[in-house]
């Protein structure tokens, strides 16, 4: 999106102009750009809105407007995206997805998924659903386990054949099945699974209780889930330095690399509206689950979640 050049002759309340976002403004005017720059990172740092004067409006100061993948939810309210839009953004970044996620978390990533398959070790499942795949790192990591088959599901084919090819390349062909599908309406019968898994895809849910139903649904008796999604940091400096890189650093370099700029804008927003901490919790116990159980990752920058449901009520 265009930045839009604000018209100097509407008349506009300064305190309802914020500057979103580092946009520079025009060249030439000196020290009223490194101002409105310093402004921007301190509303970075801050979380705060700033307020831009009506003078630098009616010189043409250009404010980016917001498009909806910058919009800041409501509390406890999320965007909701169609899944189309979701499917085609994962299949445009399909090629360099696995690269990009390791350059951005430094690798932290794969440790993350090791450590969420550890904690299924004591459950000694035999059939294991991952939803929302992608390109099957998690699967490929529960093949560790050794469970008679592991099935992954996602919605962008593209992620899938990439997912495939890793498969091959593993000789996890006999272990390892992937098909498209989509989380909210699992293709898979009831009470089938032992454990189902997903690694950063509840929050691309279009509708997270829909979807954590059906995960619920697919569960055999004592069956469990485990849940490995980005949380937020709640504490300073991290929190600030993260949201820092999450709403500056990761765009731009996910963008360039993936070429892709909207994939990597919506990356963050998903991240900062999702309902992490003990609301995601009470939004688990809402559909079914019981005994949830979190595993902050990296000063609160991920959770693991285990949540279960119990032979008696799967029985009733």
């Amino acid at each position: 999106m265009q930045p839009l050049l604000i018209n100097p002759t509407r008349r506009l309340e300064p305190s309802k102009i914020s500057y979103r976002g580092m946009v520079p403004p025009p060249a030439g005017l000196g020290a009223r750009r490194m101002r409105l720059e310093i402004l921007a990172l301190f509303r970075i740092f801050t979380g705060q809105k700033l307020k831009v004067s009506k003078r630098l409006v009616s010189q043409g100061i250009p404010l980016k407007t917001e498009d909806r993948l910058q919009e800041e939810a409501a509390p406890g309210k999320r965007t909701v995206y169609e899944e189309e839009y979701v499917r085609q953004l994962f299949d445009t970044i399909a090629p360099r997805y696995d690269l990009l996620n390791h350059i951005l978390s430094s690798g932290i990533d794969i440790l993350w998924r090791k450590k969420a398959i550890r904690l299924l070790r004591a459950y000694q499942p035999k059939r294991i659903l991952d939803v929302a795949t992608g390109t099957a790192d998690l699967a490929m990591e529960a093949a560790r386990l050794k469970p008679d088959s592991i099935l992954g599901i996602d919605i962008a084919p593209q992620m899938l054949k990439i997912g495939r090819e890793k498969i091959r390349r593993k000789n996890l062909g006999h272990r390892i099945t992937l098909e498209v599908g989509s989380a909210e309406t699992l293709p898979v019968p009831d009470k089938s699974f032992d454990a189902v898994t997903v690694a950063f895809g509840v929050r691309n849910f279009s509708n997270l209780k829909q979807g954590l139903s059906e995960m619920r649904r697919v569960l055999k008796s004592g069956g469990v889930a485990m849940i490995l999604e980005f949380s937020l940091p709640r504490r300073a400096p991290i929190k600030q330095l993260y949201r820092f890189y999450f709403r500056q650093i990761l765009p731009w370099i996910g963008g360039w690399i993936s070429r892709s700029k909207e994939a990597y804008r919506y990356l963050p927003s998903t991240v900062a509206q999702f309902p992490d901490g003990q609301e995601f919790c009470t939004i688990l116990r809402s559909v079914g689950f019981t005994g949830i159980k979190t595993f902050p990752l990296t000063l609160g920058i991920a959770t693991i979640y285990l949540a279960h449901i119990s032979n008696e009520e799967v029985e009733q």
